[in-house]
């Protein structure tokens, strides 16, 4: 389990679940917002994260995002040399709301 380090006790909103080299699954919990950007940009520099050519965001637990974070992910997504492909698994339409207004949904494939 990774921790939030600005939450002492409480977990991570955002881990790696596996990355293998070529897919990577991130998984999503709770509550995405201000307090959980930097772990969220951390989590995004990630080693890991630089080989896979797709990556599947695993929202279903994830309850809220703010903007900030959802652009992050869009950033993340964009800035790489190779972009990878991305599907979103499982988003409330709240959750997919946010990631539409982040333009997300322009590099992003979402299923229910």
């Amino acid at each position: 389990m990774t921790v939030d380090p600005h939450r002492p006790g409480r977990p991570a909103p955002v881990r790696i679940a596996e990355a293998d080299g070529r897919h990577a699954v991130l998984a999503f919990s709770g509550d995405l917002d201000a307090h959980a950007l930097g772990v969220l940009e951390e989590l995004l520099l990630d080693h890991r994260l630089r080989e896979p050519g797709a990556w599947t965001l695993e929202m279903s637990d994830l309850h809220h995002i703010d903007l900030a974070c959802a652009y992050a992910l869009l950033r993340a997504v964009t800035r790489a040399p190779e972009p990878a492909a991305i599907t979103v698994r499982g988003a409330r339409p709240a959750v997919h709301r946010t990631l539409r207004h982040a333009g997300l949904d322009t590099v992003a494939d979402f299923e229910e």
